[in-house]
């Protein structure tokens, strides 16, 4: 319960805000994570997101994946909520509940683009730790870097301390598709450990080494089941296959566990389904899951080579885009096999351009309205999560809502996609850009330099653009 002071302060804001978005009885669930209140409305059409943007103590307002998001503030947040369930008769839920609530408002497709998503969740903070190990390794070692000698080759003391972060760096790229199937499996509804144990048939030492038979060295052993030739490869880098089989084995472990007499299920319903998952892996989802990941890749390295600069410029100038849509979600998995498959990922780069650039966008406007207390607020604060790879409050906070920061911001990615292409800027993982990205830029080819001088590129051309069309249009914002 809120205190009076608290209550005395926000109270005007809470009940002009409830009544904005369709009354008390419009009101599904609420929550609040770090600056925004998440409303889970019955009929989201009620909701007059402009009007609730202009309220005192909102930095803005926005509907995404079926939440009302309502942009408050660090700390503020806090009191605001406190206000807001009291006054609206609701009982606090937690994000969990909320994420659950909109889950179910969302169609199949949008929840099938978000399941993809969840299963990398759990998964990205090994990966960027990796990631960020392979860049100390790689400026510890790459020479010209910071002088014509590697620094492990002027300081040969810490020889052993690089290679002991080498190894670590790429401890978790050798089960990654066991962490997939794992997270996947449970993201899907099934028992994790039996996800595990499926991830661990497709890594197992007694089949032949994937990347061995694909160069050629390394003969894989065909055996005859069931009258089906069966090569017997691992599959080492198989994302794609990973995320397939997660599916598989949580789908298997709810029917066999619904189907399979109660006095055997224990032993039985687990028995059967590792075995009909593993024959699928091999004898279907394996191969399809080869070719389709194949087709990824070579489809993204295709047009890293025929389209060259004209691709990056278009893939960072409508990455934002795609973020207002909710299907960015899947483009997670495309960098996690792109990495298995070539050690690097020119995505990243692309998207950090993408952002900064609505980011620049969103500090054109600012400043170009500095005098205007509303729009500073809002603009500093959705400036600020830029710069740490979040983009939405920037988005709708502001770019869509006006629509031209918008159209600067995505040239600006553009400009910012050309200097990617330009200077061959990679990562080492996914799941960072803007300021954190940095952490996992690979060094080759002064790549960490080139990074933030693609970033700061795509940053002032969206601020520059912003400013002079807010000078020269002069545009009316309500």
């Amino acid at each position: 319960m809120a205190n009076s002071k608290i209550k005395t302060k926000y109270l005007p804001t809470v009940k002009e805000m409830i009544r904005l978005i369709g009354g008390k009885e419009n009101i599904q669930g609420a929550a609040h994570c770090a600056t925004r209140l998440r409303i889970v409305l019955k009929d989201n059409d009620q909701a007059d997101t402009d009007t609730i943007g202009k309220l005192d103590h909102v930095k803005g307002s926005f509907l995404a994946g079926d939440q009302l998001q309502i942009i408050i503030g660090a700390g503020t947040v806090n009191d605001v909520y406190a206000v807001f369930t009291e006054e609206a008769g609701i009982q606090g839920m937690s994000l969990g509940d909320v994420k659950q609530q909109t889950a179910e408002k969302q169609n199949a497709f949008q929840r099938g683009i978000k399941a993809l998503s969840d299963v990398f969740v759990e998964i990205i903070p090994g990966l960027l730790a990796a990631a960020l190990l392979m860049g100390v390794t790689g400026l510890l070692s790459q020479e010209g870097i910071f002088g014509a000698q590697s620094v492990v080759e002027m300081f040969p003391a810490i020889a052993g301390f690089n290679r002991f972060i080498s190894i670590m760096s790429t401890g978790i790229f050798t089960i990654l598709p066991l962490l997939v199937v794992f997270s996947a499996t449970k993201r899907f509804g099934g028992n994790p450990v039996l996800g595990l144990v499926l991830g661990a048939i497709m890594l197992h030492p007694d089949l032949a080494n994937a990347y061995a038979v694909g160069s050629g060295s390394v003969k894989p052993e065909v055996i005859s089941l069931f009258g089906l030739k069966v090569s017997l490869v691992a599959f080492q880098g198989g994302i794609i296959i990973a995320l397939m089989m997660g599916f598989v084995v949580a789908k298997l472990d709810q029917y066999f566990s619904r189907t399979v007499p109660d006095i055997i299920k224990l032993f039985l319903a687990p028995f059967l389904t590792i075995v009909v998952s593993g024959f699928l892996l091999f004898s279907a989802v394996g191969p399809f899951g080869r070719l389709l990941s194949a087709g990824i890749t070579n489809g993204l390295m295709w047009s890293v080579d025929n389209l060259g600069i004209v691709g990056f410029m278009l893939f960072a100038g409508i990455q934002q885009v795609i973020v207002i849509t909710g299907l960015h979600h899947v483009i997670g998995a495309v960098e996690a096999q792109l990495i298995a498959d070539t050690g690097f990922n020119f995505i990243m780069p692309l998207m950090s351009v993408a952002l900064m650039g609505q980011g620049g966008a969103v500090l054109g406007y600012t400043l170009g309205l500095w005098r205007n207390d509303k729009a500073k607020q809002i603009g500093i604060s959705a400036f600020a999560s830029t710069l740490f790879g979040i983009s939405e409050p920037a988005l709708f906070g502001v770019n869509v809502r006006y629509k031209f920061p918008l159209v600067m911001g995505c040239i600006g990615g553009t400009i910012g996609g050309a200097y990617v292409y330009l200077t061959g800027i990679k990562a080492l993982g996914f799941g960072a850009t803007a300021v954190p990205g940095f952490a996992i830029v690979a060094a080759q080819g002064g790549g960490h330099v080139n990074y933030v001088i693609a970033n700061l590129l795509a940053l002032m051309v969206g601020a520059v653009l912003t400013v002079v069309y807010l000078k020269v249009k002069k545009p009316v914002l309500d």
